[in-house]
């Protein structure tokens, strides 16, 4: 991909990380729930989440992403630099933590069976038994493994909305955080205030403003009317707002005559 080309789709690679980001980040963290609770994750559900070279999953694509967004962004920003490491790590801490979770799942009820059985010679039992505290020390290895990814993602949360403010204005990102506002706040929780102050500032009203140009570009009247209505409820004088409420107004007015 040449750099030129990359620099003009710009706005939907950001859009583009930044959903990826929150989708994985939601799967990611409901797993490690799950270890939490059971000491397991699912090796299906990490497989499907980094894929393979020719059928790339949702983390695979993320890391990639990154790499156009951070490498390419002509002002070249530190925190942007961050990111693409941060998401790349993560990506590879994840195939890590895969590897150990195929030995916890398929090695280590084997070994247990095998170590707890009346039948063996007490010298296979012993090398069983010292087998298995190997595959004890996976669970370990998968703990700091998750502690490492859970880390990674938390600075990527505080990273972004920095990184952001330099495309407050991109109308595909505005209407991603309308559209998916339910994943946006169950990943950043009680950071979501903060996301939106990083990228909008004091104008949140502009978010809204943005995905209602959007949806209307794309002959999505309807959805632009509904978000250009919360723009007013947060911001009614707000010169943009206005402008983009009579624009939907004419709309409305032509639709109905």
């Amino acid at each position: 991909m040449s750099k030129t080309w990359i620099r003009a789709k710009l706005p939907e690679f950001v859009r583009d990380v930044f959903r990826n980001f929150c989708l994985a980040s939601r799967e990611l963290s409901a797993q490690f729930r799950r270890f939490d609770e059971e000491g397991l994750v699912s090796h299906e559900v990490l497989r499907n989440l980094l894929g393979s070279e020719m059928n790339k999953g949702l983390l695979w694509r993320l890391k990639d992403t990154a790499h156009h967004v951070f490498r390419n962004d002509p002002d070249g920003p530190l925190e942007g630099r961050f990111l693409d490491w941060g998401m790349g790590y993560i990506f590879h801490e994840t195939i890590k933590l895969l590897e150990d979770a195929y030995q916890k799942t398929n090695y280590a009820p084997w070994f247990r069976e095998m170590r707890d059985r009346g039948d063996l010679p007490q010298a296979a039992k012993d090398v069983a038994g010292e087998l298995f505290q190997v595959l004890h020390q996976t669970e370990e290895s998968m703990r700091r493994e998750i502690g490492r990814i859970r880390f990674i993602l938390a600075k990527c949360r505080q990273l972004l909305p920095v990184y952001l403010a330099r495309h407050r204005g991109n109308m595909l990102l505005a209407r991603l955080l309308v559209a998916q506002n339910d994943l946006v706040r169950g990943v950043f929780g009680e950071e979501y205030p903060a996301l939106l102050a990083g990228i909008y500032g004091n104008q949140p009203e502009l978010m809204y403003v943005l995905a209602s140009q959007s949806l209307r570009q794309g002959g999505w009247m309807e959805e632009a009317e509904a978000a250009v209505g919360k723009a007013l409820q947060l911001n009614p004088s707000e010169t943009l707002v206005l402008q983009e409420k009579k624009i939907i107004d004419n709309w409305r007015a032509r639709y109905n005559s």
